[in-house]
């Protein structure tokens, strides 16, 4: 019968580094870089082009700009006596919903001094 041994001794050499096959030169990444930014430089041509048929004309701005009435806030001012005072006759919840919509308001916070607008139907 036959016996084998290993020795700790035994050192497998490291096979060496492969170097990749492709070396990307100073200017090999410039022109990378180049060839990326040209579809940037597209897309920033084409918006700002097409970005100008967006402006309205003087003529269409006098149709289209709505005039609002507003409420100065006076210490004191709540939403509730706001909507109370301008709707009278309106539900104030609904009132507040539409002036808090209006003037993106967030949680009814006011400050003194701060105008809101009013919806059109509850103005005078």
């Amino acid at each position: 019968m036959s016996s084998i041994s290993f020795s700790t001794a035994t050192v497998i050499p490291a096979r060496p580094a492969t170097q990749s096959r492709l070396r990307l030169t100073a200017r090999g990444r410039a022109v990378l870089l180049a060839l990326a930014s040209v579809p940037l430089a597209f897309g920033i041509a084409f918006a700002a082009i097409s970005g100008g048929s967006a402006l309205a004309s003087s003529a269409d701005e006098a149709a289209t700009t709505a005039v609002f009435e507003t409420v100065t806030v006076m210490p004191g001012d709540t939403l509730w006596s706001i909507a109370s005072t301008v709707a009278p006759t309106a539900d104030p919840r609904e009132v507040i919903g539409e002036i808090s919509r209006l003037n993106m308001l967030r949680g009814g916070e006011l400050q003194i001094g701060q105008e809101l607008a009013i919806p059109a139907q509850y103005a005078d």
